[in-house]
C-alpha cells in the first residue's frame, strides 16, 4: 500500500512540487509556489489574488485560492466559490489539452453560477460575464476550435462604471 502525506487531521496532502499547470513533479524538483491549504483571505483579497494568477496563466493556482474560499468561507457562499473554483479548473484542463475535462468542469461551474441566488452576496463577481465566457469556451471546445491563451484570462469582477 502506498503511504500518503497526511495533515494533523488525517486528510491526504500532496506536498510534491507542481508545474505551472498544477501537475505533480518528481520530489526535489523546482516547481511553482504552492497555495497553502489553510489560506484565509477576505472575499476581495481572494478575487484579487485569483485574478492575478489567472492573468499570469496560473489557472490551477487560481483554483486553489478559490477553493480555499469555498472551503473556509460562509456556507451561504459556498456555491459561488465552488463555481468559481470549478471555472478555474476548467481553464486548467484547457491549458493541459484535456478538452473533455474542461467541458465537464466549465458546465458545472456555469450551473453553479447560474443557480447561485440572485439576491445573495456576489462580491462584485461578474456572474453573467463568466457564464457567457464559459459558453463561448464550451462552443470552441465542442467545435474543436483553437482556444488562445488570451481567452483563458476571464475577468472575475464586473467592470466598474
Amino acid at each position: 500500500m502506498i503511504s500518503r502525506d497526511r495533515d494533523a487531521a488525517g486528510r491526504a496532502r500532496n506536498d510534491r512540487p507542481r508545474d505551472r499547470l498544477g501537475r505533480p513533479l518528481p520530489p526535489g524538483s523546482a516547481g511553482v509556489t504552492r497555495i497553502p491549504d489553510d489560506l484565509e483571505l477576505s472575499p476581495q483579497q481572494t478575487l484579487t489574488f485569483a485574478q492575478q494568477l489567472l492573468d499570469d496563466g496560473l489557472a490551477f493556482n487560481a483554483h486553489e485560492v478559490l477553493e480555499a474560499a469555498w472551503k473556509n468561507g460562509p456556507v451561504a457562499e459556498r456555491m459561488l466559490w465552488q463555481g468559481l473554483a470549478q471555472y478555474a479548473v476548467g481553464i486548467t484542463h484547457i491549458q493541459r489539452g484535456n478538452r473533455k475535462g474542461a467541458g465537464t468542469l466549465l458546465r458545472r461551474a456555469s450551473e453553479r453560477l447560474t443557480v447561485y441566488p440572485a439576491n445573495a452576496q456576489h462580491h462584485d463577481v461578474d456572474r453573467d460575464g463568466l457564464i457567457a465566457h464559459a459558453r463561448e469556451l464550451l462552443g470552441a471546445l465542442d467545435s474543436g476550435a483553437e482556444i488562445t491563451e488570451d481567452r483563458l484570462r476571464p475577468r472575475l469582477r464586473a467592470e466598474s462604471t
